[in-house]
């Protein structure tokens, strides 16, 4: 962390206001997920909100799947040093396939507990699912395996921030705990390329830029 904060600081004069305001949003909740190792429902909410800080261009109600696999491919594609990739594969492995793995992530899930879609329905999507997931685990296509995990973590993001778990309950343990492991993992990996790869990847001013009332 401390390596990071340096490096934003030692390159802070040759980006964009609007780059660096979204890198120290970024670093702060990061750096405040640290702190609430023994909170997991915190800690997830300020790793997500330190997720949102760097890659979020506007205000999205809903998911927006594709700019989010645009963002993925534009962080590997920067990538040189194949950091993402050996995270992903050799670091991770683990709560990675846990999270994949674990239906109570599945947003089908839900819709089917709340009648929106059948039992057969979300029964055969999960499997169509754990098909997709498998091969990408034989081809180590790592943006897909990050997309997909990365949408388990948008719906245990929803159950949280919408009041769908109970604090500290030991029904979410398992997957509040992998997703702090991936989030914990992959957001400083995406600092860092943004930072050293500030020129082609400052994106647009941020929804809530820093206004000061006169």
């Amino acid at each position: 962390m401390f390596v990071l904060e340096e490096i934003f600081k030692s390159k802070k004069c040759e980006n964009t206001d609007q780059f660096n305001l979204r890198i120290h949003r970024g670093l702060s909740w990061f750096k405040k997920s640290q702190q609430l190792d023994d909170d997991l429902e915190l800690k997830f909410i300020c790793l997500w909100v330190s997720f949102n800080a760097i890659y979020a261009q506007e205000l999205l109600i809903t998911h927006d799947h594709q700019k989010f696999k645009q963002f993925l491919i534009a962080m590997f594609q920067v990538d040189c040093e194949q950091r993402i990739h050996h995270i992903t594969w050799e670091k991770m492995s683990l709560p990675i396939r846990a999270l994949l793995d674990n239906p109570y992530a599945f947003q089908t899930f839900w819709d089917y507990q709340n009648n929106r879609i059948s039992q057969f329905a979300w029964k055969k999507e999960f499997e169509l699912e754990k098909q997709k997931v498998h091969q990408a685990l034989q081809k180590k296509d790592t943006i897909d395996i990050l997309y997909m995990v990365f949408n388990r973590l948008y719906t245990l993001r929803l159950q949280v921030i919408s009041g769908g778990v109970t604090y500290k309950s030991s029904v979410h343990r398992q997957q509040l705990q992998d997703s702090c492991y991936v989030l914990s993992a992959f957001i400083p990996i995406y600092i860092r390329l943004l930072l050293e790869n500030a020129q082609t990847l400052d994106l647009e001013q941020p929804f809530y830029p820093v206004v000061q009332m006169s």
